[in-house]
């Protein structure tokens, strides 16, 4: 009950801030590169993405643009440094991982939770953010800008953005995410690019090497 009252008011916050956006002229939320947290970061199961692969979410409330763009991104948004198995297994007892308890800092927990309460905490290993991938480099608002669809409608890249070729066209229901996205220049992904993970004794992505306490 609890967590459809949180994606409930989740959900009614995103079409509030959408609304506002589309009715106000001088700022545009959700425009393209604008930062989202993916839809499935919100499952307490979720281990998080690969680098190996793109994502595509097409019904993003966070985005004017309806599409949240993952870009050959490892782990979650919500939790930089990642944690372990062993902390997973911990945090499932209610008295530990609290706020401001040693583990917490190790810890992962739901997009916009402070993780207090059991059910939103990870509840799996989560792999840490690659450091020249993090989330504001590869997890973003975007559009299709080409596909294979002659009818379908594609937007314009902005400035500071190339139409880049991601998604395959492979059938099976993909027809209308395959094409070429919005992608921020100077964030191609390389396969023999910089493979270091964020560290929280090297603190190499902020934060004092501490996973962020609440995130929405």
């Amino acid at each position: 009950m609890r967590e459809n009252s949180v994606r409930g008011a989740r959900l009614l916050a995103a079409l509030g801030l959408l609304a506002t956006g589309l009715l106000s002229l001088g700022c545009e939320p959700g425009g393209v590169g604008d930062p989202c947290t993916p839809e499935d970061e919100y499952a307490a199961d979720f281990t998080g993405y690969s680098v190996e692969q793109v994502n595509v979410e097409s019904k993003s409330f966070q985005c004017l643009t309806r599409v949240c763009l993952v870009n050959h991104f490892q782990g979650r948004v919500s939790c930089p440094y990642g944690q372990t198995e062993e902390t997973a297994e911990k945090c499932k007892d209610p008295a530990n991982c609290m706020p401001g308890s040693p583990d917490y800092a190790a810890s992962c927990r739901v997009p916009g939770q402070d993780g207090s309460q059991v059910e939103d905490r990870i509840s799996v290993a989560v792999r840490p953010q690659r450091v020249e991938r993090r989330a504001d480099r590869a997890v973003y608002c975007s559009c299709r800008c080409a596909g294979p669809d002659p009818n379908a409608n594609y937007c314009e890249c902005p400035s500071g953005f190339t139409c880049r070729e991601l998604v395959d066209n492979l059938g099976v229901g993909r027809e209308q995410l395959a094409g070429s996205y919005c992608v921020k220049n100077g964030t191609q992904y390389e396969t023999d690019s910089d493979v270091r993970e964020c560290n929280p004794e090297e603190g190499n992505c902020g934060g004092g090497g501490a996973n962020p306490p609440y995130n929405d």
